[in-house]
């Protein structure tokens, strides 16, 4: 007897959970804006720690001037206040193009979301001019021969020696962040991306696993 020819179907490979799961999170634009959230948060503290020192450093300036030192004082103070204006406008226009979800394409909002490109072109345009506005006071203290006992006009070369401080400071830690993340980048493993759409997708993939004990149980059953 001949034996009887099998025409069950073929079957289907199982598709991957987690590629699916990865695939589904790369394709929304809202979360593009939330990747690598510890690298977006430092970016976020740095720049308010110097929005907040440079505002506070101005305000005291310009609240400080007498008829002695009122010219430096006025330029000084409102250099910082300016820059600290310039770095809060950055984070306010992230924040708008953002809400407005205007921006769609991946590279455009690597470079707007905090911890971008432009967030560090921001921080490191900052120190510079931090720096320069030290180099400036510290070169007018120098011609008028300070630090000199007992000048009022000492508070200039303090001044000084305070900007040309934390603008060193800035830039060497942008050039250090920078470098930091370029040898992360290079050694990464993409592995973290797929856990972590796995936690996100993690209800959703027990609800699809379900479904499809479900429906096997039901063709079983015709």
């Amino acid at each position: 007897m001949p034996e009887m020819e099998d025409f069950s179907p073929p079957a289907r490979s199982q598709a991957d959970p987690a590629l699916i799961q990865r695939n589904v999170l790369e394709e929304q634009v809202e979360l593009w804006w939330f990747r690598q959230p510890r690298r977006s948060l430092l970016c976020f503290c740095a720049a308010v720690a110097l929005i907040v020192a440079c505002g506070l450093g101005g305000i005291v300036l310009l609240s400080s001037t007498t008829s002695m030192s009122s010219e430096w004082r006025l330029g000084a103070g409102t250099a910082l206040c300016l820059l600290a204006l310039a770095v809060l406008l950055k984070q306010l226009l992230s924040s708008a193009v953002q809400d407005m979800n205007c921006v769609r394409s991946r590279r455009r909002i690597d470079v707007l979301k905090s911890g971008g490109l432009l967030d560090l072109m921001v921080l490191v345009l900052a120190g510079l001019a931090l720096l320069m506005c030290g180099a400036v006071l510290l070169k007018l203290a120098i011609a008028n021969g300070l630090p000199r006992p007992g000048l009022a006009l000492n508070d200039m070369f303090i001044s000084s020696v305070v900007l040309l401080s934390v603008g060193g400071v800035t830039v060497l830690a942008v050039a250090v962040y920078s470098a930091a993340v370029f040898l992360q980048d290079r050694i990464g493993n993409p592995q973290g991306l797929r856990d972590r759409a796995v936690e996100v997708f993690t209800v959703s993939g027990h609800m699809n696993q379900g479904r499809r004990e479900t429906t096997s149980s039901l063709a079983n059953l015709i």
